[in-house]
């Protein structure tokens, strides 16, 4: 009698059209091709081979689904097996229910898992049409992984009848390793070569399945290729993508993630179910997967077993697994983990162990008998090896370092685990000890002053310039080694340790047998005997050359700086004096024919900023008035000697009747063949009293500010390159007419000069500053000085640079 859950399979599969096949040879091994008739038989055969094989995959989770039905009514009906089977067909038939649905309803009411939480959740809610309704998918898609022959089957399984009527195009079953890597354990709907590729994901990649484990919570994509995250079939399936965390008794073991072609489709609460649903399907597929050896993983699932046995071990554990590539002896192994107890009795961290070959972390261990030996014996035969005093050595910058243990040496499958015990931290205290005295340059002794004996460390030896096989020297003896100038020293230092019996230390220069002087610090305590006789003497030499020398290089550069200090304040001081001899700060209103002539100057704040501003008013034989400001390039006394040298050079020049062009030219002269490496901007201007003109040029320097009627504006700039740049310069001239009641300022840059701004916007800030200080400053006899007092108050420079203004005012006739 068929099952009632069997569906018909009349007929065979129908034939594929335009399929071609080529020619094939008679089944009974004839010469003669077989015929298209016999082929299109052989392919029907296959055909429906495959369709019953598909069939018997369906009826065998459709009958687990309902024999679990018929279970449940064998308990509470306490009927026989085939009256339940019975008695499940007459309630579907009575329900007008397919008996796989009924049977679907049956098992939610009795089970109390994640499905039968949606069942009550989906009770009114039946499936799309010609579908099933979303529970009775779970609980089929449930029944059909449990029967899957492997994780790529659940996936399959999951995808056809649990996904697929979601829209869901593709999944990935990924099982999690305690290293943070991730494997594919399964997958459905994604190209082979895609699946090959993403067979194993290391730590660090920020995939969506990795995102899931680390917030144990689902995540959503809308679209995978907005969201740039790596993924498995990005460029096949692009579009939504969700990753569920798949967890087992209380830790998560895997991530189930689902691929859409399309948008990502509205996740209700109902969906987010039925994902969650699914991936404690994974996490029991996950589960079997990992205990059947995890598709070619065995040797990692061992490793993490055995790395969670050894957790809980308070000693330090190596878990070695042969190397690739090692096939005949000497094997070689490679540390594959340690556990978080381990210690390295060289004082390396676990990280630096893990990771590595035994003989690259312990190159000692390949010695005869060692440790290397003994894990390739236990590999080989089995055999657990086991000893209560090992000695362990490794090197560390060339330094030999050895500790004492008990060790457990045993095989567990292909890896080998390896379990050391120090003696009670004894080899960990000498191996800081060690790592001390090689960090300080320390090395240690103990003399026994009743039988002469002497025990030196091997760092000592190396201290003294001797070989380790020498006779140690005597504390007695010591001042025979020494510099004769530290003798006094030394003596004093074993006068007060060898008869005051008090601990004592000194400086010295140890002379050593090979010419080199070293300079040691040594320190040294008696011991005391039950009746306060001295037995012992232990102590400590140190290498102190390096802070020696240090001390002293210092000390010669505290000196040198000190002396330089010295100088530049000199320097400083004089080129102060100097300039305030020459230009005092501030001068009162100066008449010279028909002009009021008031400056001021304002210095560096710091000393060592000492310029070369300069200015001049002058009344000339000719009648004429000679006004200049410059600025010599620099700082210090150099600046200053610059300065007076171009300001007396102009006065002579001025003397000849020259004008302001022909004095800057050959001021430009001077500034070159007789100043060293002097450059200097300059205005020069002459002043005619009877006609009120004005002629001046330029060089390099910033043009005067003219002040009329309220009204103020910068000079139009004639051409002029600065003082000392060339052999041979030549300047423009300009001229203009003043009126009474006009100003004039001549300023060097120190008055405008910002770091943020530019000289146009910074000459343009002091043109708006001059208008306002007129309009604040009019009339009254000191209204020139208040005028230059206010442009020193208010301009926003910012540079700290000598200043000097000189204002000009016409005055009423």
């Amino acid at each position: 009698m068929r099952h009632p859950l069997d569906p018909a399979a009349d007929g065979a599969a129908p034939a594929v059209a335009g399929e071609r096949v080529g020619p094939q040879r008679a089944p009974d091994g004839g010469g003669e091709p077989a015929g298209p008739e016999a082929l299109a038989r052989l392919a029907a055969t296959v055909r429906r081979l495959r369709a019953e094989l598909d069939k018997a995959h369906a009826d065998a989770a459709g009958r687990s689904l309902v024999e679990m039905a018929a279970g449940i009514l064998v308990e509470r009906l306490h009927c026989s097996p085939t009256d339940a089977a019975a008695q499940l067909v007459r309630l579907a038939e009575q329900a007008d229910l397919p008996v796989l649905e009924l049977a679907a309803d049956l098992v939610n009411q009795a089970a109390a898992d994640r499905i039968s939480a949606l069942a009550r959740a989906f009770v009114s809610s039946p499936g799309e049409a010609g579908q099933m309704p979303a529970v009775v998918r779970l609980r089929s898609t449930e029944a059909r992984t449990l029967v899957a022959a492997d994780s790529q089957a659940a996936a399959q399984a999951m995808l056809d009848h649990a996904l697929r009527p979601l829209g869901a195009a593709a999944v990935a079953i990924w099982a999690a390793h305690p290293d943070q890597s991730m494997v594919l354990a399964g997958s459905a709907g994604l190209a082979p070569t895609e699946s090959q590729r993403w067979r194993h994901v290391p730590p660090g990649v920020p995939t969506p399945a990795r995102r899931a484990l680390d917030a144990r919570a689902l995540v959503s994509y809308p679209s995978l290729a907005d969201a740039s995250v790596p993924s498995i079939g990005r460029d096949q399936l692009p579009g939504g993508r969700v990753a569920v965390p798949a967890g087992s008794g209380g830790r998560l073991i895997g991530v189930l993630e689902i691929c859409w072609a399309g948008p990502l489709p509205e996740l209700t609460p109902a969906l987010h179910r039925q994902f969650e649903a699914l991936a404690e399907l994974c996490a029991a597929t996950l589960e079997t997967w990992s205990r059947d050896g995890g598709a070619g993983h065995g040797e990692d699932t061992a490793l993490d077993e055995l790395g969670r046995l050894t957790d809980g071990i308070l000693d330090p554990c190596l878990i070695l697994a042969l190397a690739p590539g090692s096939g005949e002896a000497p094997l070689e192994f490679v540390i594959r983990s340690v556990n978080p107890a381990f210690v390295d009795f060289a004082g390396r961290p676990a990280v630096a162990v893990a990771g590595s070959r035994l003989l690259e972390a312990y190159p000692l261990a390949a010695e005869n008998g060692g440790l290397a030996e003994k894990v390739e014996h236990v590999f080989a035969t089995g055999e657990p090896y086991r000893a209560k005093d090992v000695t362990l050595t490794a090197t560390v910058d060339s330094v030999l370092l050895q500790a004492r243990a008990r060790i457990s040496i045993s095989r567990h499958g292909r890896l080998v685990l390896v379990i050391w015990r120090l003696d009670d931290g004894t080899p960990q205290v000498a191996r800081l000890l060690q790592h001390a005295q090689r960090l300080g340059r320390i090395g240690g002794f103990e003399e026994n002053l009743q039988s002469g004996q002497i025990a030196w460390n091997e760092a000592l030896f190396d201290l003294h310039g001797l070989p380790v096989t020498a006779q140690p020297t005597a504390l007695e003896q010591l001042g025979e080694h020494a510099h004769p100038d530290d003798r006094p020293a030394v003596g004093r230092f074993l006068r007060t340790v060898l008869h005051h019996r008090r601990a004592a230390s000194t400086a010295f220069r140890l002379q050593r047998p090979d010419g080199v002087a070293r300079h040691l610090r040594v320190v040294a305590e008696p011991v005391h005997d039950q009746q306060s006789g001295v037995t012992l003497v232990r102590g400590a030499y140190q290498d102190v050359s390096a802070q020696h020398w240090t001390e002293v290089a210092l000390a010669a550069t505290r000196d040198q700086l000190a002396q330089s200090e010295e100088q530049a304040a000199e320097r400083s001081r004089l080129a102060r004096q100097l300039q305030h001899a020459i230009m005092p700060p501030a001068r009162g209103p100066l008449l010279l024919h028909d002009l009021s002539v008031a400056v001021r100057y304002r210095p560096a704040e710091k000393d060592h900023l000492v310029g070369g501003d300069w200015y001049d008013a002058l009344p000339l034989p000719s009648g004429q008035v000679l006004l200049c400001v410059g600025d010599v390039a620099g700082h210090g006394i150099e600046a200053a000697t610059g300065m007076v040298a171009l300001r007396n050079a102009l006065r002579g020049l001025a003397a000849t009747g020259a004008g302001p062009a022909q004095l800057l030219t050959w001021l430009n002269s001077v500034t070159h063949h007789l100043t060293e490496n002097v450059t200097a901007t300059a205005v020069c201007a002459l002043y005619d009293p009877a006609t009120r003109g004005l002629r001046w040029a330029r060089a390099g320097h910033l043009p005067p500010v003219l002040l009329r009627a309220g009204t103020a504006r910068a000079l139009p700039q004639p051409d002029g390159i600065l003082l000392g740049a060339l052999d041979h310069a030549d300047y423009e001239e300009d001229q203009l007419e003043l009126a009474p009641g006009d100003t004039l300022v001549l300023y060097t840059d120190g008055l405008i000069e910002r770091r943020d701004e530019s000289v146009q916007s910074s000459l343009a800030d002091l043109v708006a500053l001059s208008e306002q200080a007129h309009a604040r400053n009019q009339g009254g006899p000191r209204a020139l000085e208040a005028h230059l007092d206010h442009l020193l108050r208010y301009s926003g420079a910012d540079t700290d640079d000598d200043t000097c203004l000189v204002g000009v005012a016409v005055r009423e006739p």
